[in-house]
Order: structure tokens, then sequence, then C-alpha cells
């Protein structure tokens, strides 16, 4: 008879404490994914606006530094007024004009602009629902796009250093000034403002939702050889 009372008191959980336990360890793991997707969702947006950034401001940086080079060893400040405006800007420079250290290069060479590097085209262009930043070289290696997911790029041409205020919240895309534009011939002074968009990631009201968001970068360029045609 004891022996039989021992071997009861030594049975497994009943089919109700299961039940209550898959029950508790299904609303754990539940929770965990849930935490786990959002903490991935927000991982990857984070990744996405840290390379959409990344490479909008290393294609910044080349711009502004080319920009600058323009109207070097000519008598104008180097923007090609028809083909620059509000969304695009072409500069010329003459780079070799000088170069002693290469002796191949013929006369023409030296005093035109038709060489690579000298003449170049930054643009927007849009395909498949995004815009891209292209640089053109036109007589050297043709185009490349400089960096993607870009909403906007505004270009502004100044005579002189200028005061700008970036607005305020989420959808920054342009910057706002007192100062008047001039013609671009007589330009000394250029600002340049790039929009970077994220898009929304979720459902608003959904776990892990991430609204649009929108970054502005700006680089203000001093066309530094314009001065240099009058010495």
């Amino acid at each position: 008879m004891s022996s039989l009372k021992k071997k009861s008191s030594n049975s497994g959980f009943s089919l109700l404490e299961l039940i209550i336990a898959m029950a508790i360890t299904m609303v754990l793991v539940t929770a965990a994914a849930t935490l786990l997707a959002s903490g991935l969702r927000m991982r990857t947006r984070e990744n996405q606006k840290s390379d959409a950034l990344a490479d909008t401001q290393r294609a910044l940086n080349i711009m502004s530094r080319e920009i600058a080079n323009a109207g070097f060893n000519l008598n104008n400040n180097g923007i090609v007024v028809a083909d620059s405006g509000a969304n695009k800007i072409r500069v010329r420079s003459n780079l070799n004009k000088y170069e002693v250290d290469n002796p191949d290069l013929t006369s023409l060479q030296r005093n035109s602009v038709m060489d690579t590097e000298e003449d170049i085209t930054y643009y927007l262009n849009e395909a498949e629902n995004t815009k891209y930043l292209v640089r053109r070289d036109e007589f050297g290696s043709g185009s490349t796009v400089l960096a993607n997911r870009i909403d906007s790029m505004n270009i502004y041409y100044f005579d002189q250093k200028v005061i700008y205020t970036v607005p305020s919240g989420g959808a920054a895309s342009d910057i706002s000034f007192s100062s008047a534009q001039v013609s671009k011939e007589n330009a000394k002074y250029i600002v340049i403002a790039i929009s970077v968009t994220l898009d929304a990631v979720g459902t608003p009201g959904s776990d892990g939702y991430q609204p649009g968001h929108s970054v502005l970068l700006c680089s203000d360029v001093t066309l530094r050889n314009w001065d240099l045609r009058f010495y």
C-alpha cells in the first residue's frame, strides 16, 4: 500500500497545468518576437539613415571642392551660365595650363578646358521613384552616381557670404535667407542645400512604426579663383 502512495505522489503535471504553462510560454514568446522585430526595424532604419547621410555628405564634399576650383586659369568665375540653374551646375577650370611635369600636353590642351576633370556638371536624375546625384565629366570619365535617396537639391548664387537658416522639424527640405541672389556670371559665393528623405517604416499606431524624416545637408562654397582674373 505504501509503495502505491509513493508512486502516485511522484506523478507529472496535470493537463490543466500544462495548458497554463504553454499559454504563458506563448505569451512570452510573442512578446519577445514583437520586441525583436521592432528592434530590427529600428536598426534597419538607422542603418539606412546612416548610409544615406554618409553617401550624401561624401558627394557634397566632392561637389564643393570641385566647384571651389571653378575659374582656375580662366577669365571668368568658371560657371557655365547656360547649363547652370537652381538644380544643376556646370563649372570649368583649366587645371593643366601650367602643368610643367607633363611634356606630352599640346598647346591646345594647355589653353582649353576640354580635358578630363576640367568641365564638370552636377545634377539630379530621377529613376524608379528615387533621385540620385550625378557627376558628369564632359570630356573625361563620363557620368558617375555619387549618392541616391535624395529628395531635392537647391543651388543659390551670391556675390558675398550670406547667413541662412534651416527650418526646424522633420520636413526641412530647403534653406531660407534674406540676401538677394546675383546673376551666375557674377557669383562669388554658392550655397548648396541637399535634402535626404527617409520613408516611413510600418503603419501608424503599430509597434516599431517610424514616420518619414528629412535631413538637410548644406555646404557653403567660395569661388576662390573669381578675383584672380584681375591680377
